[in-house]
């Protein structure tokens, strides 16, 4: 965590300092979205209901699990999914780029790259995301299409919005960028149509979990240990995520002897960055395993989670996706 997040989740001189930056941004973000909403801003639509699963702080609260979720989710029930992703920290210059388990993450991003190799469903980034939707639609057949985060990005219209919430860290000390954690205000989720919290929910929020499955090898995929093989076992942890210290909770809840290793979020890791000196096994999570899957060993490992939100949440989507039927009359 770099030294500003450090501030952001207590209120501090830092903090303080900040704080007419923080209500200039928040001014910003409000009347930008004004604009959208009145039509002064033309958002772009496509053909399908589009569905965003975003937040509304910066960091991980679990998105891209409950991405993967919904989309195994829908085609169960028949419907041919999509996910559209900014794709960020990706360096690729030509735009929408269709992403499959081989794409580079340097090029395309990890998430993006993560979803594709759980084979769900097409997965297309773009930074317009509405450009990304439309090729699926175009190209892929898709009649839903999933955002993986985006609920700021006004510029592609939606029909459902998820937000998800961390329910240990909340809204941090309630300040927006750079004093604080939060892209809008709180008061943003009254039009959000499902709060999601990862963790124990409250009034009028739906809880979700990330369940532990199994340790799977970066080597060989195939080759898998239950969660209970490392346990009473020291090794190395590494996370380059938004919220580390939930992963390596999770770890120790399984008895494993942890060594942090933290990097910032969306971190591209090197050969050297994996190499933790000595034999033991080193874990890290999904979304960081696919960018060092190309240079690990035997000794490298990560944890496989999937989401398992509150039932009503799948109600919620497919009741909507029905009524949706009904009123175009697909």
């Amino acid at each position: 965590m770099g030294w500003l997040q450090a501030h952001w989740y207590r209120k501090t001189i830092v903090s303080f300092v900040l704080l007419p930056v923080s209500w200039l941004y928040l001014a910003v973000a409000t009347l930008r979205r004004t604009l959208y909403r009145v039509g002064v801003i033309r958002a772009t639509r496509v053909p399908v209901p589009v569905i965003v699963i975003g937040n509304i702080t910066v960091g991980g609260t679990g998105k891209t699990p409950l991405v993967l979720w919904l989309a195994q989710c829908l085609q169960a029930q028949g419907y041919k999914p999509g996910v559209v992703s900014r794709g960020y920290g990706g360096r690729a210059t030509n735009y929408p780029i269709y992403v499959t388990e081989r794409s580079d993450p340097r090029q395309v991003g990890d998430e993006p790259v993560l979803l594709a190799r759980h084979g769900a469903c097409p997965v297309i980034v773009a930074p317009k995301r509405a450009l990304a939707a439309q090729k699926l639609v175009a190209e892929h057949h898709c009649d839903v299409v999933i955002s993986d985060d985006g609920l700021q990005h006004y510029a592609m219209a939606r029909d459902f919005e998820v937000a998800v919430i961390d329910g240990e860290r909340r809204f941090g000390n309630g300040y927006c960028l750079p004093a604080g954690p939060l892209r809008e205000s709180p008061a943003r989720l009254r039009a959000v149509h499902a709060q999601v919290t990862h963790g124990v929910p409250r009034t009028g929020e739906l809880g979700m979990r990330l369940q532990a499955v199994c340790f799977r090898s970066l080597i060989v995929p195939d080759s898998k240990r239950d969660l209970a093989s490392f346990a009473g076992q020291r090794v190395h942890a590494l996370a380059g995520i938004g919220n580390p210290g939930r992963f390596f909770q999770q770890l120790r809840e399984l008895k494993i002897d942890v060594v942090e290793h933290v990097f910032a979020d969306h971190y591209f890791y090197r050969r050297q960055d994996i190499e933790c000196g000595d034999d033991a096994p080193v874990i890290m999570t999904e979304k960081d395993a696919v960018k060092c899957q190309s240079f690990a060993d035997q000794r490298h490992w990560y944890l496989v989670v999937e989401a398992e939100p509150d039932p009503a949440l799948a109600d919620k989507v497919l009741g909507f996706l029905r009524n949706q039927k009904l009123v175009t009359g697909a």
